[in-house]
């Protein structure tokens, strides 16, 4: 009687044991479920393009200090018959009026990267309105062109921000190859880390005003001309309509 007893002691046990698992399992599964398909809703800015096996890149300068180095960096680009992306803080817009004059006519791209440069996840809707509209009112007002891409300050995004520059008929770029030229890294390691990460669709973030850009990119122009690409602007690269965009930030065509 008493190992019969025992005996179903030890069943009770292992049969709850088994359910305790199970229902550990489908828990874990229901966790992971909700984290992918929380996931695969978030919003995303643009990192990278696919374009297949097409070579192509664009090339990015975020404008928000200094100018000095604005006219030579068109310049070299302009004598190797490439265009690029400058993407304007309001700021920079009100202080260089001139500037921005001269990148429109020289057939540069401007785009959006906020009036005053904040973390722009923290502020409210209103305030997001007004960093965005602003420079897209103030570059209208200088070139007649209005920003059709859009850079967030910091790379920061969240969706309430990506709604908003949508809503604004904007699409938001990130980046996937950044140069770090704003380190103050010499021109040798940002041409390194540039060329050596580059792939096509690539968006390369660079600063209009950093220490060793004016070295740094006519070797990275050269090295990626050589290696086939061809260079667009972000306007260009990026797809306005009927797009996806993956959990990478990869934008894919529908």
């Amino acid at each position: 009687m008493f190992v019969v007893l025992k005996r179903k002691q030890i069943l009770r046990a292992l049969i709850a044991t088994v359910v305790f698992i199970a229902c550990a399992v489908c828990l874990s599964f229901a966790d992971v479920s909700r984290t992918v398909f929380a996931r695969s809703e978030r919003k995303l800015p643009v990192y990278r393009v696919n374009v297949g096996e097409e070579k192509v890149v664009a090339i990015s300068f975020d404008a928000a200090w200094g100018a000095d180095k604005t006219r030579k960096i068109v310049e070299t680009l302009q004598e190797r018959n490439l265009k690029a992306t400058f993407f304007l803080v309001g700021f920079w817009v009100d202080a260089y009026k001139g500037e921005v004059a001269f990148l429109a006519d020289s057939g540069m791209e401007i785009g959006n990267h906020s009036k005053t440069h904040l973390h722009m996840t923290t502020i409210g809707a209103e305030k997001i309105k007004e960093e965005v509209e602003y420079v897209n009112t103030a570059v209208r007002t200088l070139t007649g062109l209005t920003p059709r891409v859009f850079r967030a300050p910091f790379g920061e995004y969240d969706d309430r921000l990506i709604s908003a520059v949508e809503s604004a008929g904007m699409i938001p770029i990130q980046w996937d190859v950044d140069s770090l030229d704003w380190k103050g890294i010499s021109a040798e390691e940002i041409t390194e880390r540039v060329v050596g990460k580059v792939t096509n669709g690539s968006i390369i973030l660079c600063h209009n005003n950093s220490d060793h850009i004016l070295e740094a990119l006519p070797v990275i122009l050269d090295e990626l001309t050589a290696k086939g690409y061809r260079f667009v602007t972000v306007g260009e690269l990026v797809y306005s309509e009927n797009y996806t965009i993956d959990a990478q930030g990869v934008q894919r065509k529908n």
